[in-house]
This record gives C-alpha cells, sequence and structure tokens, in this order.
C-alpha cells in the first residue's frame, strides 16, 4: 500500500529536517535555510557518503557557531551504503572547515557523536504530538529515512513533505568512470541514488508526491563566474557572502559542480522559479551495471509505482541566482 504524503498542513514557518551528508553546497545550504525566514530549521542528520564523518561533523559544528545557531542538533546517521563515494570526492568537507571564515571557531563534536536515526525519530515523534509535521529536506541518500520508518512506520504521520536532490530523469547520470571502476560506472545513475538504490527503492515504492530534484534542473545551475564575482563583491559587506565565496571557490576549477543542493532548497521558499513539476511513474535499478539508475515506468504499463512530482527546469534561473545572493547578504557574525 502506498503512502501520501500529507501536505494539507500550513505553518507560519515551515518546520525542515536537514538530512545531508556534508559536501560543500550542503553547507551552504544549511546557510540558506537559516537566513530564510520562512523556515524553522529543527535539525540536521550528516550521511557519512560524501564525506569523512569526522571532519564533516567538525565543520558543520564551526558552521553553526559562525551562524549563532549553535542550539540546532547535529547528528551522525548510522546509515549504511551500497556503493562507496570515491575517496577523491569525499574530502571537500576537510578543505570546507579549513576556509578562513570558520578559522575563529573551534568545533565541538562529542565523542560518540549524536545518533542520527534517533533524532529524526524524536523530531517526527515530537511533529505529531504537536500536530506539526515536517517537510525534510534530503540532499544526499535516502537511507536514514527508510531506516527509521522500517523499524516505526508509524512516523511517516510526522512528515509533511519529502524533498530530494537525487535522480537523473532525461539527462546523464554522474558516475565518472575516471574516479570510479569502469565495470560499475554506468551511464544513467546519479550519486545520492547510486550509493544506496535500495533504499530509494523503498521510497518510490512506498510514497507518492515526492517532490525530486534530479541533475535534470541542477545541470543549469553551474557554479558560474559572474555568481563568484557577486559573492566576492558582496563579501565585503556580508559575512554569509563572504563565507560563501570561499566555500564555492574550492570547486572554481571543478566545471562540473553545479548548485545540486541549493536547488532543492530554494524551492522550499520561493516555487515560482521553479516549472510546474511533471508527475511521473518513476522506478530504480537495484541489481546489474545500471544499478541505481531512476527510470521512468511508461504510464500505460500496470504498475505499483506511484506518482512522483518532478522539477526538470527552472521558469526564472536569474531570479534563483539573484534570490541565493539575496539570502547571503546578511552577516553571522558579530
Amino acid at each position: 500500500m502506498s503512502t501520501k504524503v500529507n501536505e494539507k498542513v500550513v505553518h507560519a514557518r515551515t518546520p525542515v529536517v536537514l538530512i545531508h551528508d556534508a559536501a560543500i553546497d550542503e553547507f551552504i545550504s544549511t546557510m540558506l535555510l537559516i537566513a530564510m525566514p520562512e523556515i524553522d530549521l529543527l535539525g540536521i542528520v550528516i550521511v557519512n557518503a560524501d564525506c569523512l564523518e569526522a571532519p564533516a561533523l567538525q565543520a558543520a559544528s564551526k558552521l553553526q557557531q559562525f551562524l549563532r545557531r549553535p542550539e540546532i542538533p547535529i547528528a551522525l546517521s548510522r546509515a549504511r551504503g551500497w556503493n562507496a563515494f570515491p575517496w577523491e570526492y569525499r574530502g571537500d568537507c576537510v578543505t570546507f572547515g579549513e576556509i578562513p571564515s570558520l578559522q575563529p571557531f573551534t568545533p565541538y563534536v562529542v565523542t560518540p557523536p549524536p545518533d542520527g536515526e534517533v533524532l529524526l525519530a524524536t523530531l517526527l515523534k515530537q511533529a505529531i504530538a504537536g500536530n506539526s509535521p515536517l517537510t525534510l529536506l534530503m540532499t544526499g541518500p535516502m537511507t536514514p529515512l527508510t531506516d527509521v520508518l522500517r523499524l516505526e512506520p508509524e512516523l511517516i504521520e510526522g512528515v509533511e513533505k519529502i524533498v530530494w536532490m537525487g535522480g537523473a530523469i532525461d539527462v546523464p547520470g554522474n558516475l565518472d568512470p575516471a574516479t570510479l571502476n569502469p565495470a560499475v560506472a554506468n551511464a544513467h545513475a546519479e550519486w545520492n541514488a547510486f550509493w544506496d538504490p535500495y533504499s530509494v527503492d523503498e521510497v518510490l515504492l512506498g510514497f507518492s508526491g515526492i517532490h525530486l530534484f534530479p541533475l535534470d534542473i541542477s545541470n543549469s545551475a553551474p557554479v558560474s563566474k559572474a555568481f563568484l564575482d557577486a559573492l566576492q563583491k558582496q563579501g565585503k559587506t556580508y559575512s554569509y557572502s563572504q563565507l560563501a565565496f570561499e566555500a564555492y571557490s574550492l570547486v572554481v576549477n571543478e566545471p562540473f559542480y553545479r548548485l545540486w543542493d541549493v536547488t532543492a532548497a530554494c524551492w522550499l521558499t520561493r516555487p515560482g522559479f521553479y516549472t510546474p513539476s511533471t508527475k511521473m511513474h518513476l522506478a530504480i535499478e537495484t541489481w546489474g551495471f545500471n544499478q541505481g539508475w531512476i527510470r521512468r515506468v511508461p504510464d500505460r504499463v500496470e504498475t505499483s509505482v506511484n506518482l512522483q512530482n518532478v522539477f526538470l527546469s527552472f521558469t526564472d534561473q536569474p531570479g534563483f541566482y539573484q534570490y541565493v545572493l539575496d539570502l547571503l547578504a546578511t552577516s553571522g557574525t558579530p
């Protein structure tokens, strides 16, 4: 039986839990969520996927001190993936934690760190008790959610909507045979799906109405020179902009880098920048060479696969970039 995620409750501020795997773009998404007056960021769960767990937690701690929001709980997921990210990718959390804007701060991370699935389950229970269901912004693998719901399926009542950056529908995936064994580097899979395709399969079969932001849309949101120049200019006045400039400068020589997670995050408060979603039946390959490929299932095919909301393009790409710059035109340090 499929479950339709409840989207009828209206909040003065949208309660959000961010589940991410600590790449640079996800740290910037954290900044944006805190800068959005419409959003109440209740907690952060970090997945040890496109990162290194200890430096990722340390960088997150330093960032929240910079933002003067150290009270937002951060926890480490117990999720384990099927296909590990290459080591070459996972070190970005280390270099992010070393940027000049974060140097004044000393990370505070307890050992062992708080349990991510316990935090997520606790926040969902509180949401149910308070009749205030959560938006789950997931910019990494889906595994923490499926691990929690497998043990306590009733906690889905605490979810208002699921927003996920993942997949590639009508464009190639981002598995690179230069950093991944060609025996598994198929042309279709995107990393957030490829890391644990079984959890994605569980979600696609179990839920309808997921808001999905695949590479189709994020490919059109590069870290452009104009964007970097604008951040650098704003950084002379605003500390958020300066931090974002320092962070994105780390990947300026990586032409494939995109505002993947920022694309999904900004939809929460500015959906008008996006072409209305296309409803699709989606399925994921869980075995064989094409593992991790999320594909359309034709409507004419008899299937139990659910309809999802897929965002494929912007209606106002310049407005999207300007909104990011506007949110970063603030300061988080005294």
